[in-house]
């Protein structure tokens, strides 16, 4: 009975084992199948997108190769990129069109000012404000400061003087007393010179780089002499006998300081004739008689009292009912590159290193003024009519403003005005600042900087 009863539970349990491991098989058979189903998918998605259906419908495509997976990839990339790049492209663009339209083109209509400041105040009464390099130059009977962009004295020089004139030449400034004998020659560091004449002074220039021409005149005769940056002579001298070639009336110095350009008036035939000269001090003028390159006489019919050089290569003579431009790309052989008259009586003049204003009395009816600005080869910029009853205008960076003792019209170079509006103080003169939209006022023993808006 023992053995019996030990067989069959030995059957039963060899039963039980049996049956676990037909489950196991099951289970065994099921995730194989899973598995394959799953690789039969990845198959599938590695079909290639360029395969098309055969005819039963079913795809005919071939599954792609690790290298055309590799170029799928890397061109998927270049799209994204190329997608990124031209978003930010995009953004470019739009932020710079709203930089220019807020800087260059949005006129402007009201203003702060960001700060005041009291400058010391003249003996004499009379001052006078020129820019001077990025920032102001004040000049009076009894001296000068130069002022830097905020309102801070950097240097101050003593003088006495009748009747001061003064001229600037990027970051040199010459400061003469008008029918007196005294000059003094500054930059931006200060006094760097003094000069003595034995004649009446006329009028004065200087370079950028310091030399300068004094225009001196007796009852025979009209001189320019020169001098170094220390004050000292200069071996050069320029003469003009009134009896025979007439007087000068203007000198300008080419940056550099060797070429220099005169207005000469004298008398032909019981009237009034005009030369512009030009001479060259350097080694290329040597060879040339008495340094005299060049002579023009096309604006003979008027009197030019005003000569200005606006960078190394270009020249503009200004006169009555008409202006020239002149080209010294070739310094030895200057040319008149435009002779532009004028039958509206000329109102003003500015000019800058890179463009020429003329304000002349408008032909149309309803304006009472025309504003033209040219380049400085002599190509027109714009002509705009206007209203304003200025009292001076000047050309500072890329802004022509016209101004009057308490109010300013501004245009861009395009003839667009930028602003037409009034200010709650008085001002003798303004400029541009050193942002797009900062203005300088000067004016007594004050300087004031605004912030348009």
């Amino acid at each position: 009975m023992v053995s019996d009863s030990g067989t069959a539970s030995g059957q039963e349990a060899w039963g039980v084992v049996w049956i676990d491991m037909t489950g196991d098989m099951q289970m065994s058979n099921m995730d194989s199948m899973e598995r394959e189903r799953k690789k039969r998918q990845l198959r599938e998605r590695m079909i290639s997108s360029s395969g098309s259906p055969d005819s039963s419908g079913r795809g005919g495509g071939r599954s792609l190769s690790e290298e055309e997976i590799v170029r799928n990839a890397e061109r998927h990339t270049r799209r994204k990129r190329i997608r990124l790049l031209a978003a930010v492209a995009v953004l470019v663009i739009a932020a710079a069109g709203i930089f220019y339209y807020y800087f260059y083109v949005r006129r402007y209509e009201t203003y702060k000012v960001d700060w005041e400041r009291q400058v010391p105040a003249s003996e004499g009464g009379f001052s006078g404000y020129e820019s001077f390099g990025s920032n102001v130059l004040k000049y009076t009977k009894d001296g000068a400061s130069y002022i830097d962009g905020k309102g801070k004295v950097v240097w101050s020089i003593s003088y006495e003087m009748k009747s001061p004139i003064c001229y600037v030449n990027g970051m040199y400034a010459v400061i003469a007393d008008r029918q007196g004998n005294d000059i003094y020659i500054c930059n931006g560091e200060g006094l760097r010179g003094q000069a003595k004449t034995t004649l009446p002074i006329m009028r004065a220039a200087v370079s950028a780089h310091g030399v300068t021409a004094a225009l001196l005149e007796d009852s025979t005769a009209s001189y320019i002499t020169f001098f170094k940056e220390d004050g000292s002579s200069l071996n050069w001298g320029i003469k003009t006998v009134m009896s025979k070639s007439g007087y000068l009336m203007d000198v300008s110095l080419s940056p550099e300081g060797t070429q220099v350009m005169v207005s000469n008036v004298y008398l032909q035939d019981a009237g009034i004739g005009n030369r512009i000269a030009f001479y060259n001090f350097s080694e290329y003028g040597k060879s040339y008689p008495d340094r005299l390159v060049g002579g023009f006489e096309e604006m003979k019919s008027s009197l030019i009292p005003r000569v200005r050089f606006l960078d190394e290569t270009h020249a503009c003579a200004f006169g009555n009912g008409q202006i020239g431009f002149f080209s010294l790309e070739n310094e030895t052989s200057p040319a008149m590159t435009a002779q532009l008259p004028y039958e509206e009586e000329i109102r003003s003049i500015c000019y800058s290193d890179r463009y020429v204003g003329v304000v002349v009395d408008s032909a149309q009816g309803e304006y009472d003024y025309r504003l033209d600005v040219y380049s400085a080869s002599g190509k027109l910029k714009f002509s705009q009519p206007f209203n304003f009853q200025y009292r001076d205008i000047v050309i500072d960076a890329d802004m022509v403003i016209l101004y009057n003792e308490n109010s300013c019209e501004i245009y861009n170079m395009s003839g667009k005005c930028r602003f037409s509006g009034s200010f709650d103080f008085t001002f003798s003169a303004v400029r541009a600042g050193k942002m797009k939209n900062e203005l300088i006022f000067t004016g007594g023993d004050t300087i004031r900087s605004v912030h348009l808006k």
